[in-house]
Parts: C-alpha cells; sequence; structure tokens
C-alpha cells in the first residue's frame, strides 16, 4: 500500500507561513522584561537624614514610570488583540515584530531621559520629543505590521472586514496623537506629557468590532 502524497508546505514570497504561538510567547517575554526594567531606573535618595524630602523629589522617576508602564502594558494589550486575528506569520511579520520588540525595550531608557530632564529642570523639550519619538516608532512599526497582515487578507484568521476595519481605524491613530504631542511638548514640555498620557485611557477601551457578533436566526427572539 503507498502512503499518500503529502502537499508541500505552502510558501511565499517572504519565507513559510508559520503559526505565531512562538512569536506571541518571545514577544511577551520582551514585553515582560521591558517593562520591569523600568522600575530599575527609580534610584533610592542617598541622603537619608532628608529621606521624605529625597523621596518627594522623585517624582518625575515616579511619573516617567507610571506612564511609561501604561504605555507598555496597553501595547502588549493591543499586541494579543492583533496577533489573535492572525492566523500565520511569515518572515516580514517576524522583522518587524523584531523591530517594534526593539523599540519597546528601548522605552525605560527614554522614561529615565524623561525623568532626569524634569528633576533636574533641564532638557525637559528635548527629553519630550526624545520620549515622543521613541513611543511613535513603536506605534508606526505596530501599524506596519497589521497593515501588512491585513494587505489582501493573506495571513488574517477568521476576522470579519467589518472588524478589520476597526481594529485598522483605531491604531492608526496613535501615530498622529503622538505626534501632536511631540510638537506641543517642544513647545510645552507638560502639555505634551499630558497628551501622550491621554494615550492610555483610549487605548485601554474594547474596539468596536473586534469580536464578530454571532447572527441570531430568525424566530429566535419569539423562541425567548
Amino acid at each position: 500500500m503507498t502512503e499518500p502524497v503529502r502537499e508541500p508546505a505552502r510558501s511565499v514570497a517572504f519565507g513559510l507561513e508559520r503559526t505565531p504561538v512562538r512569536l506571541v510567547a518571545f514577544s511577551d517575554a520582551v514585553f515582560a522584561i521591558s517593562i520591569t526594567l523600568l522600575v530599575l531606573e527609580i534610584h533610592s535618595p542617598t541622603d537619608t537624614r532628608h529621606l521624605a524630602q529625597g523621596l518627594a523629589a522623585l517624582w518625575p522617576s515616579y511619573l516617567a514610570y507610571a506612564l511609561t508602564f501604561l504605555l507598555i502594558g496597553q501595547v502588549w494589550a493591543n499586541h494579543h488583540v492583533m496577533f489573535d486575528h492572525l492566523r500565520a506569520v511569515d518572515r516580514v511579520v517576524l522583522l518587524l515584530n523584531t523591530l517594534l520588540l526593539m523599540t519597546i525595550a528601548f522605552l525605560p531608557f527614554a522614561a529615565s531621559v524623561l525623568a532626569a530632564a524634569f528633576r533636574d529642570g533641564h532638557g525637559q523639550r528635548a527629553a519630550v520629543v526624545f520620549y515622543g519619538i521613541a513611543l511613535g516608532v513603536a506605534a508606526s512599526l505596530f501599524n506596519g505590521i497589521w497593515a501588512y497582515a491585513r494587505r489582501d487578507r493573506r495571513l488574517l484568521g477568521t476576522v470579519d472586514p467589518a472588524g478589520a476595519r476597526a481594529i485598522s481605524r483605531r491604531f492608526r491613530i496613535a501615530p498622529f496623537w503622538i505626534a501632536a504631542g511631540v510638537v506641543l511638548g517642544a513647545l510645552v514640555p507638560v502639555l505634551g506629557v499630558a497628551v501622550i498620557t491621554a494615550l492610555i485611557p483610549f487605548y485601554w477601551l474594547p474596539i468596536a468590532g473586534e469580536i464578530a457578533r454571532p447572527k441570531r436566526r430568525r424566530g429566535a427572539r419569539g423562541r425567548e
């Protein structure tokens, strides 16, 4: 009895398609490490004789820590939203995701620069612009992954067109929002930080159409 001929693995111009399981697991690890490193940028006061004043003077570090922790957290959450709707990835997605993770790992340094500038009272405009650019690069790469995966729906799973459009609309706002924060931060640093901070509650909101609603059969209402 001859064995059935197996079909060769599907290949594309940019390599074999593969499930995103390992990519998501690796990404989760990078997100976890990056978000944990943020606390290492907060250094305890050296003068314990005036400990209360020293702890209070660290408020820029607390602010940069909380802001960046929540921003990385929301990127992680929306990263799951995106990859929940991808049935496969190829080498382009792997590359773009690696670049995204590289910028995420860079954010603890950008947060430390922001905190130092506000703590010392010098270079605040440059620090906000630097911080915003780092976030903007991450947001642009994030959008690049989704735009590429959505093209021709080749890598998408069961998400319907309406849901895919809703996700795209939500993701596309971030780079422009951050750019506005960078421009304002170059003029009024506190205002720039406030605009960037406003990203947090907005991007924790659920995305309309993210989960397709099951269609109800005719007559179901009458049987309830």
